[in-house]
């Protein structure tokens, strides 16, 4: 193991492990060199890809030098320049967000962006106005957005949820309506 991947395997040790490994999944260096990470991720999605910005942050702050963070599934190895079709599923996926998915969160001052899509199906985006910090997010996307943009896109893999959801000022249900 380089140095550089050392150094990025302690930063996620002491600071995002504990949570990604009781939301069942498991992260580990796969490369690193110029300033560029890969992590591999395993078991559930939805343990570590809803905190990407967090490792991602936790990863810059911890180690000088870093300036990529790539998460990769096993057998994809690292990800080249995304196909022609990764844009055409970010647009599908903005015209379902925006014609069914937006109006309806609305009512709670919310909505969702598409900030992209990889190569291999993955779908990034970020919510914002009452849903940015809301308690019930999670909720939100993984029984509402996931399963609908699942439905309408066959190419696609999962959702991430790119939000820095503690920067929310008024999230809908905050953490004391529970």
């Amino acid at each position: 193991m380089t140095d550089l991947a050392a150094q990025v395997t302690a930063a996620l040790q002491r600071s995002v492990l504990p949570s990604v490994i009781a939301r069942g999944g498991a992260v580990r260096v796969a490369a690193a060199s110029d300033g560029m990470v890969t992590l591999e991720v395993t078991g559930s999605p939805g343990a570590v890809f809803p905190l990407a910005s967090r490792i991602e942050a936790v990863i810059r702050a911890a180690v000088p030098g870093i300036t990529a963070v790539q998460l990769i599934t096993p057998g994809t190895g690292p990800a080249g320049p995304p196909p022609a079709d990764a844009g055409d599923l970010a647009g599908a996926a903005r015209a379902i967000i925006d014609g069914q998915v937006n109006p309806a969160i609305a009512a709670h001052r919310g909505h969702v962006t598409v900030t992209g899509a990889t190569g291999d199906g993955w779908i990034r985006i970020r919510l914002d106005g009452g849903c940015q910090g809301c308690s019930l997010a999670e909720v939100t996307i993984r029984q509402g957005i996931e399963p609908l943009l699942r439905s309408r896109l066959p190419a696609m893999t999962g959702l991430i949820d790119v939000t820095d959801h503690e920067a929310g000022t008024e999230p809908f249900y905050s953490a004391q309506k529970r």
